[in-house]
C-alpha cells in the first residue's frame, strides 16, 4: 500500500508552488472571512436550531459557510464546493478541484462560549487534501498544512512530538459519550492504556497534536468535512491520522455524494499509532 506521503507528492507533481501560493492565499482569506462572522456571534444570544441528525446548528454558522462560498465562487469559478451546512455546490457532478468547508467545526462549543471551536478549510485534488486550515478565530491561531511542505501556527512551522509507549501518552477525544457499541469499548480499551485522557476538544485537539502538546486523538462518526482539513497539517508536522484500520481517509466528493461516517486515529508518534490500531482492535 502506497504512503500518504507517496500518494501526496504524486498529486503534487502536476501543481507547482506558485498554484500552491494561490490556493493558500484564498484558504487564508476564507478563514479571515469566516473568522470576522463568527467573531461577531460568540457569546451572543441567538437562535439555536437542531437539524435532522439533532446537532445544532447557528446563523453563524449558516453566514460564515456563505462567506467562504462566494471567496471561493469569486476566485475560482471551475472549483467544486462542499459545505456542511449546504453541501454540494457546483453547475457540474463532479470537479477536480472541490473545497470541503466546515464553518463551526464543535457548534456546541461555540454556543456554550467555549473557544475550542475552529473553522475547517480543505481543498481536494481530485480526492486527494492539498491544503488544510484549521483556524480558531477567537484566539487569532491558524494551523495550515500544505501537501509537501511543513505546517504552521501562524506563519511559524509546527511539529508534533515524540512519544513511543502508549503508556506515556496523552489523549484527546471530543466526548466519551459520543462512542456507541463496539467502538465505545475499543475506544476504552485505549483510554485505559493510556497516561491522561482528556475530552471536550473538538478541531482544537489535533491542532494542540500538530503543535506537540498532545500525543493521541481518537474519535468516531466523524463526516468528512470534519477530518479532510486536519491530514495535511497532521502530516505536515511529522504526525499520522488514518481510519482506525490503519488505512487512509479518503472520501470522494460529487453532487452524489453522502457525507458518511469516519472513524479517525491520528498521533503525533508513528509508534504509538501503531500500538492505538493493535488496542482498537477494529475489524
Amino acid at each position: 500500500m502506497s504512503s500518504n506521503s507517496e500518494l501526496h507528492n504524486h498529486t503534487l507533481s502536476s501543481l507547482n508552488d506558485t498554484e500552491l501560493d494561490r490556493f493558500a492565499e484564498v484558504g487564508n482569506r476564507l478563514a479571515d472571512a469566516a473568522g470576522e462572522v463568527i467573531r461577531k456571534y460568540f457569546r451572543k444570544k441567538f437562535e439555536i436550531i437542531d437539524k435532522d441528525d439533532l446537532s445544532p446548528v447557528t446563523i453563524a454558522d449558516q453566514a460564515a459557510e456563505e462567506s467562504m462560498v462566494s471567496i471561493v465562487l469569486e476566485n475560482f469559478p471551475s472549483h467544486a464546493i462542499y459545505g456542511e451546512e449546504k453541501g454540494w455546490r457546483s453547475k457540474e457532478k463532479y470537479a477536480d478541484y472541490v473545497w470541503v468547508l466546515d464553518p463551526i467545526d464543535g457548534t456546541k462549543s461555540f454556543i456554550t462560549g467555549k473557544p475550542v471551536f475552529g473553522t475547517l478549510i480543505a481543498l481536494l485534488k481530485k480526492g486527494k487534501p492539498i491544503l488544510g486550515i484549521i483556524n480558531q478565530p477567537v484566539l487569532r491561531e491558524r494551523w495550515i498544512g500544505i501537501s509537501g511542505r511543513k505546517s504552521t501556527l501562524n506563519g511559524q512551522e509546527v511539529a508534533t512530538r515524540t512519544c513511543t509507549e502508549l503508556s506515556r501518552a496523552y489523549l484527546y477525544t471530543t466526548s466519551p459519550h459520543l462512542f456507541k457499541g463496539d467502538a465505545a469499548e475499543a475506544f476504552a480499551r485505549v483510554r485505559d492504556k493510556v497516561k491522561v485522557p482528556l475530552y471536550g476538544c473538538d478541531c482544537y485537539a489535533y491542532a494542540l497534536l500538530a503543535s506537540g502538546y498532545v500525543d493521541l486523538v481518537i474519535e468516531s462518526g466523524l463526516r468528512p468535512y470534519d477530518f479532510l482539513a486536519l491530514i495535511p497539517v497532521i502530516e505536515g508536522a511529522g504526525g499520522v491520522i488514518t481510519d482506525w484500520k490503519g488505512h487512509q481517509l479518503d472520501w470522494k466528493a460529487s453532487a452524489d455524494s453522502r457525507a458518511t461516517s469516519f472513524n479517525v486515529v491520528a498521533a503525533g508518534d508513528k509508534q504509538i499509532h501503531q500500538q492505538a490500531l493493535d488496542v482498537l482492535q477494529w475489524d
